[in-house]
């Protein structure tokens, strides 16, 4: 049975903290596939703000029959990537580990080439985690994939185009509009630099490629922001010790969470915010992103890791305090 406006705002603010749990899974189930093909993103989530979604079900612009549900955006996550090249990629992570219902994809629309419009990219697909309604129906989540630059028109432009109640000037909307042929622009650009440094230093491509996959993982850990030229310096160590960078994702994932409570016992004994850190500075590589690969290495290929570790710059006492961390000898 259709519920009113008034109906749909009532259940909505009684579910709402399982609608946010169910977005919050399910961003960290696409977290964790997504660093596992070691794509560059950011991901978020978020359940509908209430006063967003009693407005919505009130439009006379939407006009809904049924307002609970066809407002399918109640839970939402946001795939965010650094240029068009990676949409796809992430596209189909989302298809290969979420049960689907429907993909919006109006980027390539035959007949519509002439039109400035916003390139659509959206998944409404199933949440994870078994988290369902009262009567027992599995929330759906609404996924929006973007590029840096297309998430930073779309969230200036919906502030001027949909948000002040009132329809801005004809001059205004088509000037938004023509900033579009500049955001592909954009993103071509910066896809082009992309493939060119690959091209031209495929071992920082390489380097780059390990730390995001160790970045986005330390990442379920802390949020605490850590020094990425120090990152550089030791990935560029470590890759010597890695053969296949492609497979070395699944591997540190496996390693993650075969070790994670221990991991995470090492974070809060020796990381960012412990005592040992704050107090004595020292541990620095347990505050990185790169110490799960030095955790991992440890734990699989440590004289390996010992004999490149010596044959570089990087201070002997920084693996030292990492293998006493991860309780083995060199």
């Amino acid at each position: 049975m259709p519920l009113t406006a008034g109906e749909a705002f009532q259940r909505y603010r009684e579910e709402r903290p399982c609608i946010e749990r169910a977005a919050e899974a399910t961003k960290a189930h696409l977290e964790h596939h997504i660093a596992r093909r070691g794509i560059d993103c950011q991901v978020t989530a978020r359940a509908k703000e209430l006063t967003s979604f009693n407005a919505k079900a009130r439009s006379p612009r939407k006009n809904y029959a049924d307002p609970w549900k066809e407002i399918t955006d109640k839970a939402g996550v946001r795939v965010i990537v650094p240029h068009s090249g990676l949409l796809n990629p992430a596209l189909d992570v989302i298809k290969d580990n979420l049960t689907v219902v429907e993909v919006q994809d109006y980027r390539d629309d035959v007949g519509k080439e002439d039109l400035l419009r916003y390139p659509r990219l959206h998944v409404q697909a199933v949440v994870v985690g078994g988290i369902q309604d009262p009567d027992g129906a599995p929330y759906e989540c609404e996924i929006q994939l973007r590029t840096e630059a297309i998430d930073l028109w779309s969230r200036m432009s919906h502030k001027l185009l949909y948000k002040p109640g009132v329809s801005p000037p004809a001059d205004v909307s088509r000037s938004l509009y023509r900033l579009i042929a500049l955001v592909e622009l954009f993103d071509l650009e910066v896809e082009r630099g992309w493939d060119a440094l690959a091209q031209q230093d495929p071992e920082l491509a390489r380097g780059n490629r390990l730390l995001k996959i160790a970045e986005h993982t330390y990442r379920t850990f802390t949020d605490h922001p850590y020094s990425r030229d120090l990152s550089q310096d030791v990935i560029e160590v470590l890759s010597q010790t890695i053969d296949d960078a492609a497979a070395y994702s699944d591997q540190l994932a496996e390693f993650t969470e075969r070790f994670r409570e221990r991991i995470q016992r090492n974070y809060a004994d020796y990381g960012p915010t412990s005592a040992h850190f704050l107090q004595h500075g020292r541990y620095l590589l347990a505050s990185q992103p790169e110490s799960l690969i030095i955790f991992e290495r440890l734990a699989n290929a440590r004289f390996r890791l010992k004999s490149t570790w010596k044959k570089s710059e990087l201070p002997e006492t920084m693996l030292t305090d990492m293998a006493q961390i991860w309780g083995t000898a060199l």
